[in-house]
């Protein structure tokens, strides 16, 4: 009798309280990894569950296809070039996310919530950047990519030792990689634990399965699709585990669960990096390859099961959606995310929040979606140089000249990581016939190429675009700290 007393007392402490928020990132995962969305030879029981729980986002699309752009379009709730937060940030950079942007770990924050972030923070280096100042009372993991380190393909004479941070102290010096996702997921597991009692907002944007790729002793060998595989079943075990912690202490009902990757696959890597299958490119890209993420979502009772969403959302809209859910208060300063709950919550005759969404590379505007289709603008994208690369190098390693880390221009990357640099005229795709986007249709249809150049006009010129030389009204500047 008092254990069902206490059974009934908790559900109904629930009922009152605002739903926990675990958002699980994982770095440059290809969109076919996954079981299911198409993978065959990576099994991924635990993230498969999930999508039978919950619902599947087909048509998701992160703010940027690279590291540091793609986290401060979450943080945010905006395209990254409004808070100044283009590309990836290295071991060089004193910029990072400004103190002033209102960010989703605040929003939680301020409303009572327990915070916490495990994994790659990436939206600045310096402490006074860092990811306790943006709103997360604790934080486990490393500055930025894991890549700036003694394992770099081709510049690693010049970098320093990878650093782990405990709160804003460096705890240890090149640590063990192959730890990472066990040392990141025992942390939040604890997390989940000493806040039963508590709403908490946990994030963990895991490190995995951006390069350099390394698996635990108890994963590694045990994939039909070698490394790259034992990576992502070992980062399927881990949301296994997540979820396991959650039923443990009966939070699996009153807790939202978000799952998706940061960008594309990193193509270039080959067989150290996944499949972006049936889309064209991958991560560094603004093709469908680099810029579309697959999303899970679970809420029991809220968020409908086995469900399939096929209308397009992207990751800034993620800050207005779950403020809105949580009852926490909107950010003061402009934003360009909307609020997606009658996509999220599977209301009937629910529409995409956006009449478009834009595709930014760096400070170019690249392309333009609204609904089926996608308009291109002539430029300039990365691809693979030669064979797909092999043992952690790039495609056609050792066949270029290494240029300086802090050299961010499109050569200077495609240099680094083995690719070329291709040009591609004004190109008009129809998503629904043609994923891939190997068909132009510009010719055919003009008047929807005249349809979507209006609908990008205004965000050129508020965000700037370096291809037509607009410099951008409603930018705001990124933090900055100078060395001291």
């Amino acid at each position: 009798m008092r254990l069902l007393f206490l059974l009934i007392a908790t559900a109904a402490l629930a009922a009152d309280r605002p739903p926990n928020v675990v958002l699980i990132l994982v770095d440059d995962l290809g969109y076919g990894d996954l079981g299911c969305f198409g993978a065959k030879d990576i099994r991924t029981p635990n993230i498969d569950a999930l999508a039978k729980q919950g619902t599947r986002f087909t048509d998701f699309y992160v703010a940027q296809a690279v590291c540091t752009a793609s986290r401060a379009g979450l943080m945010t709730g905006c395209y990254p070039n409004r808070v100044g937060m283009q590309g990836a940030l290295n071991h060089t950079s004193r910029n990072g996310l400004n103190l002033a942007e209102w960010t989703l770990p605040k929003m939680f924050r301020d409303i009572g919530y327990a915070t916490a972030c495990f994994g790659k923070w990436h939206l600045g280096t310096a402490v006074e950047l860092s990811a306790t100042r943006h709103g997360f009372q604790e934080f486990l993991g490393l500055p930025y990519s894991n890549d700036n380190s003694k394992y770099h393909p081709s510049l690693a004479f010049e970098m320093p030792p990878l650093p782990l941070i405990e709160g804003e102290k460096v705890v240890e010096l090149d640590p063990d990689q192959s730890t990472f996702t066990a040392r990141f997921t025992a942390r939040a597991t604890d997390f989940i634990a000493r806040n039963k009692d508590q709403p908490f907002f946990l994030y963990v944007p895991h490190v995995m399965p951006h390069v350099p790729i390394f698996a635990s002793a108890k994963f590694k060998g045990q994939s039909a699709h070698g490394l790259y595989g034992d990576v992502v079943e070992e980062l399927d075990w881990s949301v296994g585990e997540i979820l396991q912690a959650l039923e443990k202490n009966q939070l699996s009902e009153n807790t939202i669960v978000l799952f998706f990757s940061d960008n594309g696959a990193w193509m270039s890597y080959g067989e150290h990096a996944g499949t972006n299958r049936p889309f064209r490119e991958g991560k560094l890209t603004c093709f469908e390859g680099g810029m579309r993420s697959p999303l899970i979502a679970r809420w029991p009772g809220h968020v409908p099961a086995a469900r399939v969403e096929r209308l397009p959302i992207m990751s800034i809209d993620l800050l207005p959606t779950l403020t809105q859910i949580v009852g926490g208060k909107p950010s003061s300063l402009k934003i360009d995310g909307l609020d997606a709950r009658p996509l999220l919550l599977g209301e009937a005759q629910a529409k995409a929040p956006h009449d478009a969404l834009f595709y930014y590379a760096g400070e170019e505007l690249h392309a333009v979606r609204s609904g089926e289709w996608k308009l291109h603008f002539a430029h300039p994208y990365l691809t693979n140089m030669g064979n797909p690369g092999k043992g952690g190098k790039p495609s056609a390693h050792g066949e270029y000249t290494p240029r300086p880390i802090t050299d961010s221009s499109m050569d200077a990357i495609a240099s680094r990581h083995g690719q070329r640099v291709e040009k591609l005229p004004l190109s008009l795709f129809n998503l629904s016939l043609d994923p891939g986007e190997a068909h132009d249709v510009s010719a055919e249809h003009p008047e929807i190429v005249e349809r979507l150049s209006a609908l990008a006009a205004p965000i050129r010129l508020a965000l700037g675009d370096k291809l037509t030389g607009a410099p951008g009204t409603e930018r705001r500047s990124a933090g900055f700290v100078p060395l001291k």
